[in-house]
């Protein structure tokens, strides 16, 4: 019985640091940070396809996203990146392929390239000038041309942002914080 014990516990020895390791690194990127590959180019010239990012988790469990923010959703069943352009109540609109936010067009001049152009999708499910729902936010990729955000499926609810762009750390020579 002296030697069943022995062997059990020299197991249990062996597995212990490892499965704790394991149960470590879940916990952090489940509620913590999280690694993510870019598979589009729907934030481009900010983000590029193939990029790899840390992303934050923890600034979205005690405040909410902030406009200009690059936040991560999700939206049927996938993970989405996009740039927060309104919060809940804000009016949105867009004018001659510039975006407004409550009457005033908003300088976005930080991050997209001056030749972008806000467009508006044929087909949409919202009409513009839309009021975003309380609760909800309006999410839009910085490739205007080519993004699937809020202009096509309209409005993200808060429960669905889940982190925050935080730190390129791949490819090298793009390394560092991401605006």
């Amino acid at each position: 019985m002296n030697r069943y014990y022995t062997k059990v516990r020299k197991i249990i020895e062996m597995i212990k640091e490892p499965m704790l390791a394991v149960l470590t690194a879940l916990l952090i990127s489940s509620f913590i940070i999280s690694h993510t590959r870019i598979p589009t180019e729907s934030m481009k010239h900010t983000i590029y396809p193939g990029d790899h990012l840390i992303v934050n988790r923890i600034p979205y469990y005690y405040r909410n996203p902030e406009r200009g923010e690059i936040a991560v959703f999700t939206y049927e069943e996938d993970h989405l990146i996009k740039r927060v352009i309104g919060l809940p109540g804000d009016i949105i609109d867009i004018i001659n392929n510039e975006v407004y936010v409550n009457g005033k067009a908003i300088d976005e001049s930080r991050y997209l390239d001056e030749t972008t152009k806000t467009y508006l999708y044929s087909g949409s499910v919202i009409d513009f000038p839309y009021k975003v729902p309380s609760g909800y936010y309006f999410m839009m990729g910085d490739n205007r041309i080519n993004s699937k955000d809020s202009r096509v499926f309209g409005p993200i609810p808060r429960t669905a942002i889940i982190a925050k762009a935080g730190f390129r750390i791949f490819p090298l020579q793009r390394i560092g914080v991401v605006e």
